[in-house]
C-alpha cells in the first residue's frame, strides 16, 4: 500500500513512523508512507496555504486552490492504482475499526492534515471522505493522519507476524466486543490470582469462558455497542 501525507509539518510524522510495527512494515515493503509539503505549491514569497476567511469569523482556513494543486500532485505519485483521498477533519465520520478495514483495500491512501481554523468549504467536494477521529478538537490534521495509518497499517497483510492477532482484539469481527481479560506470569500477584480456567488446558471450555468475558465487559463498559448491534 502508498500512504500519501498532504502536511504542513512532515517533520512530525518522524517519530511515530520510524519506529516499532510501522517501521518494520516499511522495512520489509509492505507500505510506503511519503509526504508532499503543502507550502510547496503556495504562489507567493511568503509561502502563504491559508487566509482570513470571507464574512468574517476568528482564525485563518486552508486555501482551496493550493489544496487542490497539491492533491493533484500526490495522485499523480501513483497512477492506474485503486486511489481514496480523506480530509481528516471534525465533521467526518467518526473513525471505527471497521472503516480501518476498509480502508486496506485501497492500493493508495491521500491524507489531507486539516489546519488552522478550518479548510475552505469547497476543498470537501475534492476528497473522497471525510474522518474524524472522535468528538474533541486538536491543532492540526497530523496527529489523526497518524492515528489512521497505524490502524491501518497493522491489519496489512505481512506487517504482523503471527497469525489471527488483529481479528481476535477488541471491536473486530461483524459484531464488535471488547476484547476478554488476558493474565501472564506469576500466576498469582498480590492475592488475585488467574482465573483457573486459563489452567484448565480445556480449549473449547476457555473459548466459552473468553467468549462471555467480551460480553459481559462489552455490556458493563461500551454497552453502546451492543445497543448498536440490536438496532433494527
Amino acid at each position: 500500500m502508498y500512504i500519501t501525507v498532504l502536511t504542513l509539518f512532515p517533520d512530525m510524522f518522524t517519530g511515530p513512523f520510524d519506529a516499532s510495527i510501522v517501521k518494520r512494515a516499511k522495512e520489509k515493503g509492505v507500505v510506503a508512507i511519503s509526504y508532499v509539503n503543502m507550502r510547496d505549491f503556495a504562489k507567493d514569497k511568503h509561502k502563504s496555504v491559508d487566509n482570513r476567511p470571507y464574512g468574517g469569523g476568528a482564525g485563518m482556513i486552508l486555501r482551496v486552490d493550493i489544496v487542490d494543486i497539491a492533491l493533484q500532485y500526490a495522485k499523480s505519485l501513483h497512477t492506474n492504482v485503486h486511489t481514496h483521498t480523506i480530509l481528516l477533519d471534525p465533521q467526518g465520520t467518526t473513525y471505527s475499526q471497521q472503516i480501518a478495514l476498509q480502508l486496506t483495500t485501497y492500493d493508495h491512501l491521500i491524507l489531507l492534515c486539516g489546519h488552522y481554523e478550518g479548510v475552505d468549504e469547497r476543498i470537501r467536494a475534492l476528497v473522497d471522505e471525510e474522518i474524524s477521529i472522535g468528538d474533541y478538537i486538536l491543532t492540526c490534521g497530523e496527529i489523526p493522519a497518524m492515528v489512521l495509518t497505524d490502524s491501518i497499517v497493522r491489519l496489512l497483510p505481512g506487517t504482523l507476524q503471527k497469525k489471527g492477532v488483529t481479528t481476535n482484539e477488541s471491536f473486530s469481527g461483524a459484531t464488535p466486543l471488547l476484547e476478554y481479560p488476558q493474565y501472564t506470569t506469576p500466576q498469582t500477584y498480590k492475592g488475585r490470582s488467574v482465573p483457573a480456567i486459563l489452567l484448565s488446558g480445556h480449549h473449547a471450555h476457555i473459548q466459552t469462558w473468553k467468549l462471555k468475558e467480551s460480553q459481559k465487559r462489552t455490556k458493563l463498559r461500551r454497552s453502546d455497542l451492543i445497543t448498536e448491534q440490536t438496532d433494527p
